[in-house]
């Protein structure tokens, strides 16, 4: 699958790895980065890769809660009230540019990432499954854009960024110019089915107790840091967790290591470590306080 998704986007392996980590563990995934450098063809890469249904909609400061996630209207005709969904209703959802939709619009998201279904006026629909969003936001320093609210960011398993590509890969890109539309070359590969069976194998991936014990330290360990107002919660511990799982079954392994752990801190916190007003003042990085917690903290030794 990584290599069928590269076809759209050159030389991302490490970011396409996350994307697909973020599939089969059953979360959604954040890309922040400048325009042009490919957050809407990896989405796109992604949703052509996977034969379920997929639907794309552009965040925009008149978009409206109904418009993601349906309204019910009246049919005069039947003398009944029928709902019409919005766009979550597929398997894969690509929300481009979320950060330039009004907060309300973006909390529309909130609870089908976290539940699963839609409730509008009292009544409950189910999206399919499985089901991710890929949201897409430009950095919150440029013009028109509204951050995202703590509680939203938290639903996202994973944030990352595309990043701009290598010396090679920008040379293959330029010498293949005539190819306007790179999503296009990416053909199905699995289905829902097989995401599903692909879960539930990771699922089934042995966490020894002191791999757990070892992500319980870098939670408390990133609440204590003193540059930190707010830490990992135990949401963002689980997810760690579960991409620590997709990540070791990705290489051939039944059971999780340290490094597996380690190496996933920084696109599992980096959205939801909260840094003291001092500490953003004085233009610390979130990605060195991550790097802190991680070094803070011993891993475990032996085969766990």
């Amino acid at each position: 699958m990584v290599g069928n998704i590269e076809q759209g986007v050159l030389g991302k392996t490490h970011v396409v790895r996350l994307t697909l980590t973020c599939l089969v563990a059953g979360g959604h995934l954040l890309l922040e980065d400048f325009p042009g450098t490919g957050k809407t063809m990896l989405a796109r890469a992604l949703a052509n890769t996977m034969s379920g249904s997929h639907a794309r909609i552009q965040f925009t400061p008149d978009l409206l809660p109904s418009d993601v996630t349906g309204v019910t209207v009246f049919d005069q005709h039947a003398s009944r009230f029928d709902f019409h969904p919005g766009a979550v209703f597929h398997n894969l959802l690509l929300a481009d540019e979320i950060n330039r939709a009004s907060p309300k619009t973006q909390s529309a998201l909130l609870e089908v990432m976290e539940e699963g279904h839609v409730t509008v006026d009292g009544v409950t629909h189910s999206v399919p499954q499985p089901f991710m969003v890929i949201a897409t936001q430009n950095p919150i320093e440029q013009a028109g854009t509204y951050r995202l609210p703590e509680a939203q960011l938290d639903r996202f398993l994973i944030k990352t960024s595309v990043g701009y590509p290598d010396a090679e890969s920008t040379e293959a890109l330029l010498r293949s110019s005539q190819v306007r539309d790179r999503a296009s070359l990416v053909s199905p590969v699995v289905d829902g089915a097989t995401v599903t069976r692909m879960a539930a194998h990771a699922d089934a991936i042995h966490v020894d107790d002191a791999i757990i014990t070892y992500v319980r330290r870098l939670a408390e360990a990133s609440r204590e840091h003193p540059d930190v107002r707010v830490g990992l919660s135990p949401r963002g511990a689980l997810a760690l967790v579960r991409v620590a799982k997709v990540w070791a079954a990705a290489d051939g392994r039944g059971h999780v290591v340290p490094q597996d752990v380690a190496s996933l801190c920084e696109p599992v916190l980096n959205h939801r470590l909260i840094l003291r007003p001092e500490a953003a003042f004085s233009d610390v990085q979130v990605e060195s306080v991550i790097a802190d917690v991680v070094a803070s903290v011993s891993a475990p030794t032996g085969r766990s």
